[in-house]
């Protein structure tokens, strides 16, 4: 169970289930060529997975007096698992996702795009060891890794099976891999903000300049909710043009009901939010809407079969 808790293995299910719905819900759906066969597409996904876990990993070996003050619960660094051992673990799971990687890659021809995952498995460490600690670039850097967990999917399943004749719709399912994921970016930098405000008293103590800690929580709260109203328009806007004008009312039900509507609470309760309770429940709200949000795929796709 220690393991478990050092890896986040809720975090990584909800990874793994993310890419496997993008893939099966909804690229399987359209009647194209994928570049990947089965087993290789969960080969993709186990590398990403060992690669976040493996972020958990390292990011926990560095947080420990962070995080004995912000959630002494979640800490297992000497608690059951040696930091040695924690060492060993990452470099373990790093080996072998950037391993799988290159597998994948060379088997899809296209072997520059092992990069990615070096690129995914350094910005990882660099963020645990350092960026953790520069104000506002190390909320971006998990907000990005967040979204490329959904743009390796167009990356490695769709652009290796572009053609001349298909080039206009392949173009078109890439967009909208990209809409999510810039949907993923923008929740998952407004919920580092929102991590920040809950983790404030740890981050301070052990000199980390973090927004909240530099300006103040009051002012960071009103940023955070002049950047949720983006996301809330964004999404709004999104459904009025792709949902509501194609007649896929089960889909703009969907998204008001568990999207819109969160983002509305969201915004309101952190108007009165001031303990670090509060600040905790809203970044389940924002996981929550994160989730609804990526589920909402399967809605569309089913919805648009059930017009069909």
């Amino acid at each position: 169970m220690k393991f478990l808790k050092l890896i986040r293995y809720k975090n990584l299910i909800m990874l793994a289930f993310i890419q496997v719905l993008f893939r099966y819900a909804f690229l399987k759906q359209q009647n194209i060529p994928l570049a990947l066969n089965d087993w290789q597409y969960g080969i993709l996904v186990l590398s990403t997975v060992l690669l976040a876990a493996a972020g958990y990993v390292i990011n926990s070996v560095y947080d420990v007096a962070t995080d004995t003050i912000n959630q002494p619960e979640a800490v297992v660094i000497n608690k059951g698992i040696s930091e040695t051992t924690a060492y060993n673990i990452y470099i373990g799971l790093n080996i072998t996702g950037v391993a799988l990687g290159f597998l994948l890659s060379n088997i899809i021809l296209k072997p520059s795009f092992a990069s990615l995952f070096i690129l995914i498995a350094s910005l990882l460490y660099f963020y645990a060891t350092t960026l953790r600690q520069i104000m506002i670039l190390g909320n971006f850097v998990i907000a990005l890794l967040l979204s490329v967990s959904i743009l390796i999917i167009g990356v490695f399943d769709v652009f290796p099976a572009i053609t001349s004749e298909n080039q206009a719709q392949m173009a078109s399912l890439f967009s909208i891999l990209t809409d999510y994921a810039l949907f993923a970016f923008m929740i998952g930098f407004l919920n580092e903000m929102v991590k920040d405000i809950e983790d404030v008293n740890g981050d301070y103590n052990q000199g980390i300049n973090t927004l909240p800690i530099a300006i103040g929580i009051s002012r960071t709260s009103k940023i955070a909710i002049a950047f949720a109203i983006i996301p809330f328009l964004l999404s709004l806007l999104y459904i009025n043009k792709y949902f509501i004008q194609n007649n896929l009312y089960i889909a703009t039900f969907y998204a008001s009901a568990f999207v819109l509507a969160p983002f509305l609470y969201f915004i309101v309760k952190i108007f009165t939010a001031k303990s670090k309770k509060d600040f905790h429940h809203l970044s389940t709200v924002l996981k929550l809407i994160l989730f609804f949000g990526i589920l909402s795929i399967l809605v569309i796709s089913l919805n648009i079969k059930y017009n069909a």
